[in-house]
């Protein structure tokens, strides 16, 4: 098999060469296997890159990506949510058929002592390309669960998936990693203490009271039992930050934890010094480097040299920090003579967020044209990501694809180009985009994507082959807080079910085609093809759902909570605390 898939490789980079689609010279890949660099951003709007039409954010480094590559145009994240996203990205799957959704609001892992995760029988292209032969690596962002039954089982850790090198988070960075202000989940915890602590104190109030004045027959072991329950609740209402903060902001090198908690001045230097330190030692080749940036996720740490430089606050600032890493990590390619032996790839897992927001201050990423944004299912602007590739005398520079492509459909692709083959055990939704980066293929092997929101299909779309024409079909829209603005303010997303959606039947209708902001939607009255279109997407979503089997829910509640039991700690629980990266032995 892959003779085969080595073969057809070498006869597609041929055709392309016959084409005059790219140099002879420099279009001989049979020698060796490439390596791969993928890069990951987290939460960036597609609006805020220079070469997606960003006039006042400075990426020269992301641009110029797109200036010596392909630049994918209609690229779409399988999720509007990082986990999810994520897993689809590794797997080349939508996060439903792994059980990489939920149903009941959480819409991402919540801890890192959660049992949830991905599962151990799904496939990444980080095993297929380490059983090839591939020194597999990740840093930075895992957020795809870390332990099933001990805190150091690491059934869900890098390791066991595939790669030979973690180093990074095994969570996500988050607004109460510094006791930001927008707060993942430390504001709403609190609230809920506080209220449980005024129920138990009134109790206890309510059983003393009617003990002294003789009106109720109950022991002073109650009594005082509720007292001590309202006093732990205090404490733990007080020292809830601080828990988050050591029990879920620490890195890990491969299965050792090396700083808990985080010292964030220093983080993004480290993750430069990881990504060098892999690439000289893996320079013979052949290698996968995963680089999932921290950025530009709340609370947006950006180190004092880039402080209050852009035009866009500290949003800004820390995009353009990112960029600045791109640039540092293609000058270790060149460093090491491997930019024309790497094909390096640029994207996001989702849209940027419009809801982080405080007062006049937006923290979270502008998606340009495309309606709605993060958390949001089927609004183009949290699925719309940026898609740059970029391989030196194999593809074409500056070239610009137009048509459907997806996150997923990295899987296929490194898979093919290290000589590996595509699991036939599952399904897999992603395509190859070898024909397309090439020219040797004018259409996208997608003819329909779907879009999920948790577990509710929320939107799909068609690639009308013989018209070209990119139909988008919503069956689930979020209401819009307040009316009009686009956004669910006031809340830190939007919601998949229940009563902040409405439901739509008929469907919505849009032609993307011609208008890619979603602002005008299609009626019988104004689409004669509008009935055609809904009945012809209701097929594909039908034969869709026919190929899904069930399985568990990795994100919903039993498998997403906090467990004692499944913390790491690098001292004794919960005093969790060290610095080992001057170790040189770590």
């Amino acid at each position: 098999m892959l003779h085969l898939h080595h073969s057809w490789t070498r006869l597609a980079v041929t055709f392309a060469v016959l084409l005059g689609l790219m140099s002879p010279a420099c279009s001989d890949i049979s020698g060796s296997w490439p390596n791969v660099l993928l890069m990951m951003a987290d939460d960036l709007g597609i609006g805020d890159i220079g070469c997606y039409g960003n006039t006042t954010v400075r990426t020269p480094n992301i641009d110029r990506l797109a200036e010596e590559g392909v630049i994918l145009i209609q690229h779409l994240a399988a999720a509007s949510m990082c986990t999810p996203s994520r897993a689809a990205f590794l797997t080349g799957r939508y996060p439903i058929r792994s059980g990489m959704v939920s149903s009941n609001g959480l819409r991402v892992l919540q801890w890192v002592s959660v049992s949830g995760g991905l599962p151990k029988n799904e496939t990444t292209f980080a095993k297929i390309l380490k059983d090839k032969g591939y020194v597999t690596g990740i840093i930075g962002k895992w957020h795809l669960g870390l332990n099933c039954e001990s805190a150091t089982d690491h059934c869900h850790h890098p390791l066991s998936h595939g790669f030979d090198h973690f180093y990074g988070m095994t969570l996500s960075m988050m607004g109460d990693c510094i006791g930001f202000d927008l707060s993942e989940k430390r504001v709403g915890l609190q609230r809920r203490l506080r209220f449980c602590l005024q129920v138990v104190a009134l109790a206890v109030l309510s059983l003393a009271a009617g003990k002294v004045m003789g009106l109720a027959s109950v022991p002073w072991a109650l009594v005082i039992g509720s007292a001590v329950a309202a006093l732990l609740i205090l404490i733990a209402s007080y020292f809830l930050g601080p828990l988050i903060v050591h029990a879920d902001c620490f890195l890990m090198r491969n299965h050792t934890i090396t700083e808990q908690p985080m010292k964030f001045q220093r983080t993004a230097s480290l993750m430069l010094r990881e990504v060098s330190s892999f690439l000289k030692r893996n320079k013979h080749g052949p290698f996968l480097l995963f680089v999932s940036f921290l950025h530009t996720h709340i609370p947006l740490v950006t180190t004092e040299k880039f402080l209050g430089k852009s035009l866009h606050g500290l949003y800004g600032d820390n995009v353009e920090e990112m960029d600045w890493m791109v640039g540092k990590i293609l000058d270790y390619l060149d460093k090491e003579g491997l930019s024309n032996s790497t094909l390096v790839y640029f994207t996001s897992d989702n849209g940027g967020s419009l809801e982080y927001q405080l007062g006049n201050h937006q923290y979270g990423g502008w998606n340009g044209i495309y309606k709605g944004g993060k958390g949001m299912g089927g609004w183009e602007g949290g699925i719309r990501v940026p898609g740059l590739i970029r391989w030196p005398g194999v593809l074409s520079a500056g070239r610009v694809v137009a048509e459907t492509t997806s996150l997923m459909d990295i899987f296929p692709t490194v898979i093919q180009l290290a000589g590996g083959a595509v699991p036939q055990d599952r399904v897999i939704d992603g395509r190859d985009l070898l024909p397309l980066l090439l020219g040797t293929a004018q259409h996208s092997g997608h003819e329909f994507l779907l879009h999920y929101c948790e577990k509710f299909l929320h939107a799909a779309r068609w690639h009308q082959p013989d018209t070209g024409t990119v139909w988008k079909v919503h069956y689930i829209t979020p209401i819009f807080q307040p009316e009009g603005t686009g956004g669910c303010y006031g809340r830190i997303m939007c919601p998949c079910f229940g009563e902040g959606v409405t439901r739509h039947d008929p469907p919505l209708l849009f032609d993307l085609s011609r208008d890619p902001s979603e602002t005008h939607v299609l009626t019988p009255a104004t689409e004669p093809m509008f009935h055609q279109v809904i009945a012809r997407v209701q097929q594909a979503v039908e034969r869709h759902q026919q190929t899904l089997s069930p399985v568990p829910l990795q994100l919903d509640e039993l498998r997403n909570i906090w467990t004692p039991w499944l913390q790491p700690c690098c001292g004794r629980f919960p005093l969790c605390w060290c610095d080992r990266e001057e170790d040189p032995n770590v």
